[in-house]
């Protein structure tokens, strides 16, 4: 089973960029991803219309390329993590995340024994239908996987010590919206609430040796939780960076007037 290329410097605190996708769920869209610099792709099914059938196929998609597929699921539940995982998936995001308990259950879904409850699904997609050693499969399987707790709720910043001192968690995201809705500030980011709370997550990761990660909508955003520790960060959403791209053109056009 091939390693998990970004973990490694994730975990060190390096920057690791890539990309959350939203809507274009297309067959090119992990190679222009690749072509453009991402690292690794998070595809979502929390907000989507996405399912498994679809999320096997774009995951089939990043085979060969250097980037890699993950998915954020909608609830933190057997169901959705080890099917996620059983499809190639290199990491999973797990939206809010408030308890340590909560936590320790999601670590047992995504790690086989004995390190947690993983049923086994040897010779398919995510290990590249491939034969080979069953032991060697699930130390690498254990290894490989990316577990990202977002932390985006009163109840779950309030509780992000204990989630973050949970072994096998590996990245605290932050769901801005979601958290600024949940501290009563919605939408409000420059609230000192908000603001107090990214500076706590990006912190407490950093005490307890994860990473802490966003999903930057512009270079503004990048800047500034860059500056305050994070380091896996995402450009998104697909549909606001496209709708930019072509609204900035458009408006080239516009500007230019009638042909003289």
């Amino acid at each position: 089973m091939k390693p998990n290329a970004i973990k490694r410097d994730v975990l060190q605190g390096k920057t690791v960029a890539g990309a959350m996708v939203f809507e274009f769920f297309s067959p090119g869209m992990s190679a222009i991803l690749a072509n453009a610099g991402c690292r690794y792709v998070l595809y979502d099914m929390e907000h989507t219309g996405l399912g498994f059938e679809t999320l096997k196929w774009l995951f089939s998609s990043c085979r060969g390329l250097p980037i890699e597929p993950m998915v954020r699921v909608p609830r933190g539940e057997y169901a959705w993590l080890a099917r996620a995982l059983d499809l190639g998936a290199r990491g999973v995001m797990i939206p809010m995340v408030e308890s340590a308990e909560q936590a320790r259950s999601i670590v047992q879904a995504c790690r086989y024994p004995p390190a947690g409850r993983r049923g086994a699904a040897f010779g398919f997609a995510q290990d590249d239908y491939t034969g080979g050693d069953v032991g060697e499969k699930v130390r690498a399987a254990n290894e490989r996987t990316l577990v990202i707790a977002q932390i985006e709720t009163e109840r779950g910043l309030e509780q992000v010590e204990a989630i973050a001192a949970v072994e096998g968690v590996d990245v605290l995201w932050v769901g801005h919206f979601d958290l600024s809705n949940f501290l009563g500030v919605p939408g409000k980011f420059d609230d000192p609430r908000f603001d107090q709370a990214l500076r706590k997550v990006a912190e407490v990761a950093k005490r307890h040796g994860k990473a802490a990660g966003f999903m930057a909508t512009d270079a503004g955003w990048i800047d500034r939780v860059r500056a305050i520790g994070y380091t896996m960060i995402a450009v998104g959403t697909d549909p606001g960076l496209f709708g930019s791209a072509v609204r900035s053109l458009v408006g080239h056009v516009d500007a230019a007037g009638e042909p003289k």
